[in-house]
């Protein structure tokens, strides 16, 4: 009997794809990972009584930060992030009036731009999640509310939509897969596009084709998920980083 080669350490390899089949059991270690994450979250949301004004008051006088919540997300799924950024001394904003965000992009940035424009905020860094991005993106791009915004940070955006979408029979996903009509619209445009970082993970289950944006700063980092990146030490660092 023959065999297989002996790996560096006198070990004998398996022959086949052995790496494929790890990677196969990364990514479904990461999928479990993640709905774990988002259900415990957004339980907790559901439950947290506490009130946004919280967030903005007591702070250090750091710069303020709008955080944007992802789709059928609430601000308060974000909260962990929320605090994290409030104990650093920055005023935090949400926008209730967003609720779980599965209006279109246009309704969401013009709720976003009447409470920057009723606060009278300036010098703002949006702190976004998932279709959260996408809304950070288009006030970037809006006349008339663009100079408010310093700087936007977002975690696994789909900029180009996912090929996941079109497969989901509900209207306000579908309307992020690629090629959809806003979508389509901010791709035409890359006016603020250098003032976006991008951070996501190194596979993102709900979107393939991951997070990049040309012209923007693309940060990938050493985490899979599509929700858990937001509990990850690395990312809550690298965002009290870029916040500053």
């Amino acid at each position: 009997m023959t065999l297989p080669p002996r790996g560096p350490l006198g070990k004998h390899r398996v022959p086949g794809d052995a790496g494929g089949v790890i990677t196969v059991l990364r990514r479904l270690g990461v999928l479990l990972l993640d709905y774990e994450y988002v259900l415990r979250h957004q339980l907790a949301a559901v439950f947290d009584r506490s009130l946004p004004e919280a967030l903005v008051d007591g702070t250090g006088g750091g710069a303020p930060v709008v955080l944007l919540p992802g789709i059928y997300e609430t601000w308060r799924f974000l909260k962990p992030l929320a605090r994290r950024l409030h104990d650093a001394g920055h005023p935090v904003h949400v926008i209730s009036a967003l609720g779980d965000n599965r209006m279109s992009l246009t309704e969401a940035a013009a709720h976003v731009r009447a409470h920057l424009e009723r606060f009278g905020l300036t010098d703002v860094t949006i702190v976004a999640h998932s279709k959260g991005g996408l809304v950070a993106r288009l006030l970037l791009a809006t006349p008339g509310v663009e100079h408010r915004i310093r700087s936007a940070v977002t975690v696994a955006a789909p900029f180009s939509g996912s090929t996941l979408a079109r497969y989901v029979p509900l209207s306000a996903v579908r309307a992020l897969r690629p090629g959809a009509s806003e979508l389509r619209t901010l791709a035409a445009t890359d006016a603020g596009v250098d003032r976006i970082v991008s951070v996501w993970g190194w596979w993102d289950p709900h979107i393939p084709g991951g997070s990049r944006l040309d012209g923007a700063r693309n940060i990938p980092v050493p985490v899979g998920g599509h929700f858990r990146i937001l509990g990850s030490p690395v990312v809550l660092r690298l965002i009290g980083e870029l916040v500053g």
